[in-house]
């Protein structure tokens, strides 16, 4: 096992590294930081070239990922255009996201894998015909239609919850956000336990626990459910970074303050080091939610096993 982790934390490097120059190249040669910082306005070229000089643009775009990376590994992810350290910017907004993303996780991972569960043990009833229906109808509707539709309701109408959430964000304001944010995901994770479940119902391993006289709740979690979560525990472990990162139009409805927020600030004011610093902790966080994902393996399907 230590072996294999220290493998894929090796293999991470040069996925790290071409994430992250990647990035760093769209951001960076697709526009003009420094015109972008003045507006509408046309520069002085001497005030120009004394801000490409003290942002490093002066430099070739190879140059310049060196220096940006260099300023990483001392915990400096550069200056906004507005002052303030990208760091500051990162210490506000990722607390906040990261708390919506647990609350749409646990949602996501409850209500989905309960739901697949039901429809896959009545596949070809109407119990399994209203899941994958409702499914649908959720993954085809646009993320902004329900967010706004449950504000109104919810916030506006019945006034059960804030319509808005206030800068602290606490939990108990992000269940409606995270019901939002977690809807299309949820329908994926009860589409892919009710398939696995579908198909392993019918196993060699399920008849023969049911044959042993093994009471039926034991058969479902302890074999059948165990190993049909392999493929839903794939899915929900790329969907952590995809959550964080994919949160734009939910922090937007619902004016939060979070990773999506920055970063939609910052690809509209073209303010390079804030989308490049967010998106590089995001590169972070899928890796890492990769390598959890592939220990939890192991834990799931005792056959797997770590050379």
């Amino acid at each position: 096992m230590g072996r294999y982790v220290i493998r894929r934390l090796l293999q991470m490097i040069p996925v790290f590294i071409g994430s992250t120059f990647l990035i760093f190249f769209m951001v960076y040669a697709l526009g003009d930081p420094v015109a972008a910082l003045f507006g509408d306005k046309a520069p002085d070229p001497a005030t120009a070239a004394r801000i490409r000089k003290d942002l490093y643009l002066d430099q070739p775009l190879w140059k310049q990922y060196l220096h940006y990376m260099g300023q990483i590994f001392q915990g400096d992810f550069g200056t906004a255009f507005n002052g303030q350290p990208v760091t500051e910017l990162m210490a506000s907004a990722f607390p906040v996201t990261l708390r919506l993303t647990i609350v749409a996780i646990v949602i996501e991972v409850f209500v989905g894998i309960t739901l697949g569960v039901v429809s896959g043990l009545r596949r070809g009833r109407a119990t399994d015909t209203s899941v994958l229906v409702l499914t649908l109808v959720v993954i085809s509707v646009p993320t902004f239609v329900t967010g706004y539709l449950l504000q109104y309701l919810f916030g506006v109408k019945w006034g059960w919850v804030r319509p808005t959430v206030s800068p602290e964000a606490p939990f108990s304001e992000l269940i409606l956000p995270g019901i939002v944010l977690a809807l299309v995901s949820l329908a994926y994770v009860t589409r892919l336990s009710r398939t696995s479940i579908a198909e392993n119902v019918k196993a060699d391993y399920v008849r023969t626990a049911v044959a042993k006289g093994l009471p039926r709740r034991r058969v479902i979690t302890r074999h059948l459910l165990r190993n049909s979560l392999i493929p839903v525990v794939t899915f929900i472990g790329t969907d952590i970074g995809a959550l964080m990162g994919g949160a734009i139009v939910t922090e937007r409805i619902f004016n939060i303050h979070g990773v999506g927020y920055q970063l939609y600030q910052g690809i509209l004011r073209n303010n390079s080091p804030t989308v490049v610093g967010f998106v590089t902790i995001l590169v972070i966080v899928f890796l890492l939610a990769n390598l959890l994902v592939d220990l939890l393996y192991a834990v799931l399907d005792p056959r797997i096993r770590y050379a």
